[in-house]
């Protein structure tokens, strides 16, 4: 059987299509798009050198637009122990009546106790805090009028 070199291109897109839908690699799409170039370069006659550039090109832009993009929205989102999406805790309030050494304090929260530490600036003063983050089993607050 011959294959022409768009065929093999076509198959190569194929194959890392499949590829990537067993085990959910996306970038193995981004690979895909410089493959499906690389067979519309030889559909257009052009040479193999020329087939693998577009290949290269447009595979390699894909997969490093994709990673950029994706360390950008790592960066965007605070940590889990302060995500209000991964921790439904983060920004719900609880009520400190006093406060003792070294900012922490117990308070009752659905339903146990905890041991709470103020996070924010100036000295603590009793009253209602906001939940900004977890450290282990201790609730990291700051006073419910800051704003965040």
């Amino acid at each position: 059987m011959d294959m022409n070199q768009a065929t093999f291109w076509w198959i190569a897109c194929g194959v890392l299509i499949a590829v990537e839908l067993a085990t959910g690699t996306f970038y193995l799409l981004m690979l895909a798009l410089g493959a499906a170039a690389a067979a519309l370069a030889a559909h257009l006659g052009l040479g193999g050198t020329a087939q693998m550039l577009a290949a290269a090109l447009v595979g390699g832009t894909a997969v490093s637009l994709w990673h950029v993009r994706q360390l950008k929205q790592h960066r965007a989102q605070p940590p889990a122990s302060a995500n209000p999406d991964i921790n439904i805790d983060i920004g719900q309030s609880v009520h400190v009546s006093h406060w003792g050494a070294e900012r922490t304090a117990k308070v009752k929260y659905r339903g146990a106790e905890w041991q709470v530490r103020y996070t924010g600036s100036g000295q603590p003063g009793a009253g209602r805090h906001v939940i900004r983050g977890i450290d282990g089993a201790c609730l990291l607050v700051d006073a419910a009028e800051a704003s965040h």
